[in-house]
This record gives structure tokens, sequence and C-alpha cells, in this order.
């Protein structure tokens, strides 16, 4: 029967592995605090603006505490920083407008570049911009309508070449 003991005492796992529950346990824990956080700082992130916009409506002083001319100075103040915000407000709208302006203008100017630029490139090679080209053909004519002038054939001796000789001069011409 002790051998019996010894088998199941021996069958009992290390306690070693009895403390891999807590680890697993702390493991777990470590984990969920680490996505809370994550989960908080996205939280964060996203209303990071309602949350700064918050405290400075809250700056408003209560006028009810302060004398007449406190109040006054106070309305005057308030009323000058809204004049500025609107005057910021139109000159943003003014530096919009002259940037369009102006990148409008810089695409005229490029484009008027990009045509002088064509214009001044010759398109023909400079051998034949020497040579005068026939002027085109105002209308075309009909085969019965065109006919063929033929120069007019010259008096007097012609050479084999084909040009008129020059005769010897006459007395009459003298």
């Amino acid at each position: 029967m002790t051998n019996v003991i010894d088998q199941v005492s021996s069958l009992e796992p290390p306690p070693v592995l009895h403390r891999s529950s807590r680890r697993f346990a702390s493991f777990f824990a470590l984990a969920a605090v680490s996505i809370g956080l994550c989960a908080g700082a996205a939280y964060f992130w996203t209303n990071l603006e309602e949350i700064f916009e918050k405290p400075s409506a809250r700056d408003v002083v209560p006028t009810t505490g302060l004398s007449p001319e406190d109040r006054e100075a106070l309305l005057e103040i308030r009323s000058e920083q809204q004049k500025a915000s609107d005057q910021i407000g139109e000159i943003n709208r003014n530096i919009g407008a002259q940037q369009d302006d102006l990148k409008r203008m810089a695409d005229q100017i490029e484009a008027l570049t990009s045509r002088i630029e064509s214009l001044q490139k010759p398109t023909v090679p400079s051998s034949v911009l020497l040579a005068p080209s026939p002027p085109p053909p105002a209308a075309p004519l009909s085969r019965s309508a065109k006919r063929a002038v033929q120069p007019a054939k010259p008096e007097g001796p012609v050479s084999v070449g084909g040009a008129p000789l020059i005769s010897e001069p006459s007395t009459n011409q003298r």
C-alpha cells in the first residue's frame, strides 16, 4: 500500500506548475489593463477638441459681482473681440480669393509661355524655310476649265537650248 501512496504522490504536479495559473491570471490582468488604457487614449485622442473647448466656455466670468464700470468695460472688450474676429474672418476670405486669383493667373502665364515657346520653335526644317513655297490653290478646278498655258514662242533664231539668240545689231537700232 505504501507503493500506491508513493505512486499517487508522484502523479501530483510539482509546485512550480501550481504557480503557472497565477502567472496566467497576472498576464491576463496586465493585458486587460493595457487594452483599457489604449481604449482610453483613443477616446481622448478623438475627443481632444471637445475636451479643450469646454474649459474655455467655463472661463466666462459671472458679471453679477462686478461694479457697473467693470461690466461696461467687459462688454466693450467682448464687442471689440467680436469685431476683431469678424475682421480676421474677412481677411481670411480675402486671402483665399487672392490666392485663387493668383493661381488662375499663374496657370494663364504658364499656358501663354508654352504657347510662345511652341510658336518660337520652327516646325519645318530651315532648308525648307529658305525655299519659297507655292501658294495653295484657291479652289479645285474641273478638267475642262483647266488649260495649260504655254509660253509664247520667241521670234527669230533659237538656240539649241531653247533660248532666243541675239541677232546682229542692225543699222536701224543704232
